[in-house]
C-alpha cells in the first residue's frame, strides 16, 4: 500500500514538475519575442503620401499611410499619420504627430501657426521646433523626398515613446 501512495506522489509531482517547465518556457519566449521584436523584419521604407500639387506652399496637412510593421496581424495599429509642412516649393517638412514630452498626438491650429500638445500643454512651431511647455526638445522629423511629382516619408516599425530612427528638431 505504501509503495502505491509514493509511486502516485511521485507521478504528480514529475506532472507538476512538466506543467511548469511548459508554462515557464512560454512566458520565457514571449519576453524574449518583445524583446527581439523591434529588431526583426522590415526596416525603413519610404511611403507615398500624396503628389506634390496636392499641397499648397505654407501649409501644414496631417497625412496617413501603413506603417511597416512587421506583424502581418498588426490591422488598424500598422496606420500612422504625420504632419507634412511645405516650406517652399521643393521643400517639405515631415513632422511626427506624437509630443516630445509623452507621446500624445499634437493638433494643428493653423490660425495660430502651432501645434498644441492637449495632454501637458506642449507647444511648437510650425516646423516642429519647441516653443513652449514640458517637451525637453522639439518633434520629430521623417525624411522626405519628391520621386516622380509623389512627395514621400521615410517611414520605420518603431515604438511611440523611443522614436528610435527620427531626427530631433531642436
Amino acid at each position: 500500500m505504501d509503495n502505491k501512495i509514493m509511486n502516485r506522489r511521485s507521478f504528480i509531482i514529475k506532472v507538476l514538475w512538466v506543467i511548469s517547465g511548459i508554462i515557464t518556457l512560454f512566458i520565457s519566449a514571449t519576453i524574449v519575442g518583445a524583446f527581439f521584436a523591434p529588431f526583426v523584419g522590415k526596416k525603413e521604407k519610404w511611403r507615398s503620401v500624396g503628389k506634390v500639387s496636392d499641397f499648397k506652399v505654407g501649409d501644414t496637412t496631417l497625412v496617413t499611410f501603413n506603417n511597416p510593421s512587421p506583424h502581418s496581424w498588426a490591422g488598424l495599429s500598422a496606420q500612422s499619420a504625420a504632419w507634412l509642412y511645405r516650406k517652399s516649393e521643393h521643400e517639405f517638412i515631415g513632422i511626427t504627430v506624437n509630443c516630445a514630452h509623452l507621446g500624445c498626438p499634437v493638433r494643428w491650429e493653423p490660425s495660430a501657426k502651432l501645434f498644441f500638445c492637449p495632454c501637458h500643454g506642449g507647444v511648437y512651431y510650425q516646423d516642429g521646433s519647441y516653443a513652449a511647455g514640458p517637451p525637453p526638445h522639439g518633434l520629430a522629423k521623417y525624411k522626405v523626398r519628391i520621386r516622380k511629382d509623389m512627395v514621400e516619408l521615410l517611414t520605420m516599425p518603431v515604438a511611440i515613446t523611443t522614436m528610435k530612427g527620427f531626427e530631433w528638431n531642436k
